[in-house]
C-alpha cells in the first residue's frame, strides 16, 4: 500500500475502515496502534516529525541535519512548500516589501546556526559599489553608538533560507498536508494525525507514528480590536476595515486614485511600517493622503524603572531596537527569566516587551514633518463606537477622551496595526493538546515549556513533544518569536535530544567541519 503518502511507506496489516477519525478516536486520549488500523488509517513510522514547517520547523530540522541526522528519519508535516512562506505573506502586507529591513540584527542569521558570516558581511560582500560595501560594515561596527543598529532586507534573508533548504534536503523531509491532531501513543512516543491534500492519497488521514514531535505553528490567524470587528460582523464591511497582517493592497491603490483619510490603530512595528508606507507616497507625491493616528495609551516619557529596565518613549511611541532588549537573548534577563514562575514571569516579559518600536531616525524624521503639514494627525482616547457614516461611504468612529468628552472621526480606511492572534484556543491542534492531551498553560494563557522546550504535562516515554515560537510565550524564554529566539530553542531542543542518545551530540570538531560543508554549500554529513 505504497500510495498511502506519495514518500512513505506505511506499516502493513491495516485494517478495513474509513481512513478517518472515528469518534472513539477523538474521545480517547492515549491511542493505540489497533485503535489507528482498526479505523482504516496507514500508519508511517519516522521517528522525528516536526508540525508547521515555518521558520521555527526549519530553525529545527537545520540543527538536526547539522548534528546528522539523516532526511530519512525527519517529517515536516506542512501545507507550505517553502519555510518563508508564510512570514513573507505577513511581511509583504504589513508593508515590508523584499526591499524593505526587518527589525532583526546582523547576527539573527536564520540559515546559518554559526552566526558568521553576518547579513551586514554578506551585504557588503555582494553590493557593486565600494560605498555600499563599507557601509554596513561601518553600521555594524558601531552600532548602537554611532549608529542605529543594523537590519538585513527581508529578501536577504528569504533567499538565504532558500539556499539552506535545499542544502539540507528539505523537499526529501516535506509531507503535505494539513495536521488535525497529535495524541499520545500507547507504549511512549505519539500518533500526528494529518490530512493530505485531497486526491492525494487513498484515506482522508494518515498517522505518523513518532518518538518525538515538535510544533512551531506560528500565530493561529488575524487579530482584530473589539469594535472593528464588531463593525465588520455587522455591516459585513471587509474593504474599508482592514488590518495591516491581511492582503488589502486595494487601500493604497484607492489612495493613490483619490484624496482620502485613512484612521491607523496601533502604536507598535507593524503601526510604525503601515505609517512609513503611507507617508513615503504622500512625499512621492503619489497620494495626497490624512493619516489620522488614534492612540488607546499615549507615550509621552521613558518607560519602566531606571534601576532595572527604561525605555525611552515620546510622541506617542515606546522606542526599543528590537521586541525585547538584546539582553533576554543571551544575557541577565534571560537568566533572571530562568529564575522566575508564574505571573512575576508574565509581568517581567511585559516589562522588558510590550507594545513598543524601532527608533529610526528617517521614520521619526517623516512623523515631524507629516505633523508640520497636517498630513499627519494624532488623537488620543478610547473609541466608544465605530459605525458607517449617514451616507454609507466612510466609517466613523466615536472616541471618548479623559475628561468623557466625545469626538468623531470620519475616515474612507481603518487600518488595524494592532497584532496578530495570540490565543492558542484558535488554533485546533494546541486546543486539543490542552484539552485532551494534557498539555500545560502559563499565565499568558500559552504552551509551558520546560527550559528544553517540552511540553509541559505531554511526556510520553521514552517521547517527548516539544514547541516553540510564539505558542511557548511566557515561558522561561521571551523573544520566542525572533529569528534567534527560533534558533535558541531549536538549539536546546536539540541539545536535550542528544543528552538522552537520540540524536548525534554537535561537538567542536562537527560544528567546524559542518560550518566549512556550509561555506561550500555542500549536503551535511
Amino acid at each position: 500500500m505504497t500510495n498511502a503518502h506519495p514518500q512513505d511507506s506505511p506499516s502493513r496489516g491495516q485494517a478495513s475502515g474509513s481512513g478517518d477519525l472515528t469518534n472513539q478516536l477523538i474521545e480517547t486520549p492515549v491511542w493505540t496502534d489497533d485503535l489507528v488500523t482498526g479505523a482504516g488509517i496507514p500508519i508511517v513510522d519516522v521517528p522525528i516529525v516536526t508540525v508547521g514547517g515555518g521558520l521555527g520547523s526549519f530553525a529545527l530540522v537545520d540543527y538536526l541535519r547539522i548534528a546528522g541526522v539523516p532526511t530519512t528519519d525527519i517529517a515536516v508535516l506542512t501545507p507550505n512548500t517553502r519555510p518563508s512562506e508564510t512570514y513573507e505573506f505577513l511581511a509583504n502586507n504589513s508593508q515590508i516589501p523584499r526591499h524593505e529591513r526587518l527589525r532583526s540584527d546582523s547576527g539573527s542569521v536564520m540559515d546559518n546556526i554559526w552566526g558568521f558570516p553576518s547579513y551586514a558581511l554578506r551585504e557588503a560582500w555582494n553590493a557593486t559599489s565600494l560605498k555600499d560595501k563599507l557601509f554596513p560594515v561601518w553600521q555594524v561596527s558601531t552600532e548602537p553608538i554611532l549608529a542605529e543598529y543594523y537590519t538585513p532586507k527581508s529578501g536577504q534573508v528569504y533567499e538565504s533560507v532558500d539556499r539552506e533548504t535545499a542544502r539540507i534536503g528539505w523537499s526529501q523531509m516535506v509531507k503535505g498536508g494539513q495536521v488535525r491532531m497529535v495524541r499520545r501513543r500507547a507504549g511512549g512516543g505519539f500518533m500526528t494525525v494529518l490530512t493530505p491534500p485531497p486526491g492525494a492519497t487513498a484515506t482522508r488521514r494518515i498517522v505518523y507514528r513518532s518518538r518525538f514531535v515538535h510544533l512551531s505553528l506560528g500565530y493561529p490567524g488575524v487579530r482584530f480590536l473589539d469594535d472593528l470587528r464588531g463593525y465588520r460582523e455587522r455591516s459585513g464591511d471587509h474593504r474599508r476595515v482592514v488590518n495591516s497582517y491581511e492582503p488589502h493592497p486595494h487601500v493604497y491603490e484607492e489612495l493613490a486614485r483619490r484624496s482620502c483619510t485613512v484612521l491607523v490603530r496601533g502604536s507598535g512595528i507593524v503601526a510604525s511600517r503601515v505609517l512609513q508606507r503611507l507617508l513615503d507616497d504622500n512625499e512621492a507625491g503619489r497620494t495626497q493622503t490624512t493619516i489620522v493616528h488614534l492612540f488607546r495609551s499615549y507615550v509621552s516619557g521613558p518607560q519602566g524603572d531606571s534601576a532595572n529596565f527604561r525605555r525611552p518613549g515620546t510622541g506617542g511611541f515606546a522606542y526599543q531596537a528590537f521586541n525585547y532588549p538584546k539582553a533576554a537573548w543571551g544575557g541577565q534577563f534571560r537568566n533572571k527569566l530562568l529564575e522566575l514562575e508564574g505571573e512575576e514571569r508574565s509581568q517581567f516579559i511585559d516589562t522588558t516587551g510590550g507594545t513598543n518600536t524601532a527608533p529610526r531616525k528617517d521614520w521619526r524624521e517623516q512623523l515631524a514633518r507629516g505633523g508640520a503639514l497636517g498630513t499627519y494627525q494624532q488623537r488620543i482616547g478610547q473609541v466608544a463606537s465605530v459605525d458607517p457614516t449617514e451616507d454609507g461611504h466612510r466609517v466613523r468612529t466615536v472616541v471618548r477622551d479623559q475628561t468623557g468628552a466625545e469626538f468623531s472621526i470620519d475616515a474612507d480606511f481603518i487600518i488595524d496595526a494592532t497584532g496578530l492572534e495570540a490565543s492558542i484556543r484558535s488554533n485546533r491542534v494546541l486546543a486539543d493538546l490542552v484539552d485532551v492531551s494534557g498539555a500545560e498553560t502559563n499565565p499568558k494563557g500559552r504552551l509551558e515549556t520546560l527550559p528544553t522546550f517540552e511540553v509541559s504535562g505531554t511526556r510520553s516515554e521514552p517521547g517527548r513533544l516539544y514547541a516553540s515560537g510564539s505558542s511557548t510565550l511566557g515561558s522561561t524564554y521571551a523573544p520566542v518569536d525572533s529569528f534567534l529566539g527560533l534558533q535558541y530553542s531549536a538549539q536546546q531542543i536539540t541539545f536535550d535530544l542528544g543528552a538522552i542518545g537520540a540524536v548525534p551530540k554537535i561537538g567542536p570538531l562537527r560544528s567546524m567541519t559542518e560550518w566549512t560543508r556550509w561555506m561550500r554549500n555542500r549536503p551535511p554529513s
